[in-house]
């Protein structure tokens, strides 16, 4: 393990600063300061491997979080970056972006704050790319076979990257211009910038995996041609429909989704002409929803300039501290401050949204909102508490209801679900012969770390169908998937 008494020397958990507030709203440069390693080491030494390790438990990859806190704080990094690498093929994302349900398992979390497991993750795999640690790993034959994947998100580049390395012949489809999927255009850069991803995709086009950026299945190649062109279909298209919010003024200028906002910043940020741009500059903005993509649009709100940021949400406050109602090891929803959060705006709670209002050239100048009151289990606006906020900009943050599933339907028959995802069972298998279905596509919105996990898991259903058997790694046994939230 790695030092036996780290966890009674060092009681503090310490993490790499923030950029000043005043600094880092002037770029889209990722917030944090350059860690210490000497910080890191220390806190890397608080991990205890205990005899039940539940960050395992908490982490859908089955990361093996003691090993490689244990090897970052012996210092031998590239040995760190081999055990991490075994089981998470982009921890460089979720080091970033997971909200580190490893962390709410932690044991050390019973009664001291977890280890910083998150940031140990993101500063191994700095350290490997940093070293060229992080090489190509070609298969060392082909099969012969051949998959399509459709979708570019983090599910879709786990299945890729698994099935390449198995030996098939990969193909990667975006409808987009760009490979990433939502990790490209949906994710500030003040979040993730974007060289990691294009880091990652050089090492897998170097592995021999495809990558067909700009093609829509479904209209340039349709789903019955892509069937009939490749051995297997890996669907990861993720949970993209976003839940809307159909009430009066619904249609004025102004009142967007959060995720075309989103998209065009990055592209933006990303140096293309974006024309007629939706911006913050100079505006009211009032983003609903209390989530990481509201917290998204609040960082790039202020970072465009906007003149004041609302943001709102329909709930309650979570609590500072685990209710008795989740206990360790559970995920806790708490209060949590995000950066974007730190840099500005208003936050309210228990606020319904009734009606969005117009000026006097048709656009959204303000909206109507009312306190939360539960009745018989809803959520409804209370009589008598009605107000007006400005607002010259809503951004719709309210989540996403599943994946787009009327082309794919019609085309090939790939079913749905009651929830509107697509149908698949616990392999990962459709009715479908050769069609399998990875990620938010099958499970609907959920976590970075359990589209890498299904990506992997899906691989491993795919080269055993392909082979008849894999020796590829499935990090969630078939049952536990098939229940998990």
């Amino acid at each position: 393990m790695a030092d036996p008494k780290g966890f009674l020397k060092v009681t503090e958990r310490e993490l790499p600063k923030r950029r000043p507030v005043p600094v880092r709203i002037m770029d889209w440069k990722e917030v944090y300061e350059q860690g210490d390693p000497t910080q890191l080491r220390r806190q890397a030494g608080r991990c205890m491997d205990c005899g039940v390790p539940f960050c395992h438990q908490g982490c859908p990859l089955g990361n093996l979080i003691p090993e490689w806190n244990d090897l970052t704080w012996r210092g031998e990094g590239r040995a760190a970056s081999e055990r991490l690498h075994a089981t998470n093929n982009f921890p460089e994302f979720t080091g970033r972006l997971c909200p580190a349900p490893c962390e709410s398992a932690c044991v050390l979390g019973i009664n001291q704050p977890a280890v910083t497991i998150k940031q140990v993750e993101v500063s191994i795999a700095d350290q490997a790319f940093g070293n060229g640690w992080v090489q190509p790993q070609p298969p060392g034959r082909l099969t012969g076979k051949t998959v399509a994947v459709v979708g570019s998100g983090p599910a879709g580049l786990a299945a890729a990257q698994q099935l390449t390395r198995a030996g098939h012949t990969v193909a990667v489809f975006e409808r987009d211009d760009r490979i990433g999927g939502l990790l490209r255009y949906g994710i500030p850069d003040f979040k993730m910038e974007k060289k990691h991803i294009d880091a990652r995709l050089a090492q897998m086009t170097a592995e021999g995996t495809r990558f067909r950026a700009g093609v829509e299945i479904g209209v340039d190649i349709t789903w019955e041609q892509l069937r009939e062109r490749y051995d297997a279909v890996v669907v990861a298209t993720g949970a993209i429909e976003p839940r809307d919010l159909p009430i009066p003024g619904r249609d004025l200028p102004g009142v967007h989704f959060a995720m075309e906002y989103l998209t065009q910043s990055n592209k933006a940020v990303a140096g293309d002409q974006v024309f007629d741009q939706i911006t913050a500059e100079g505006k009211h903005v009032v983003v609903l929803g209390g989530g990481d993509t509201g917290a998204d649009c609040i960082g790039t709100a202020h970072r465009q300039g906007a003149l004041t940021v609302t943001n709102l949400a329909i709930g309650k406050r979570p609590g500072d501290e685990r209710s008795p109602e989740q206990p360790w090891p559970i995920h806790p929803n708490i209060f949590e401050v995000q950066s974007a959060h730190e840099e500005g705006g208003e936050r309210q709670y228990l606020a319904s949204t009734v009606e969005f209002l117009a000026n006097d050239a048709g656009e959204v100048r303000a909206i109507r909102i009312a306190e939360t009151e539960y009745l018989d289990g809803k959520r409804v606006p209370k009589a008598g508490t009605e107000r007006e906020i400005p607002a010259d900009l809503v951004l719709l943050a309210l989540g996403f209801t599943g994946p787009e599933t009327k082309v794919a339907g019609e085309q090939i028959g790939l079913g749905a679900t009651s929830r509107g995802n697509f149908e698949r069972d616990a392999d990962y298998a459709t009715d479908l012969a050769g069609v399998f279905v990875a990620g938010d596509a099958g499970r609907g919105q959920s976590l970075i770390v359990w589209a890498i996990a299904e990506g992997r898991a899906a691989a491993a259903a795919v080269d055993r169908y392909l082979e008849g058997d894999t020796r590829l790694p499935s990090p969630i046994p078939a049952t536990a998937r098939a229940f998990a939230v």
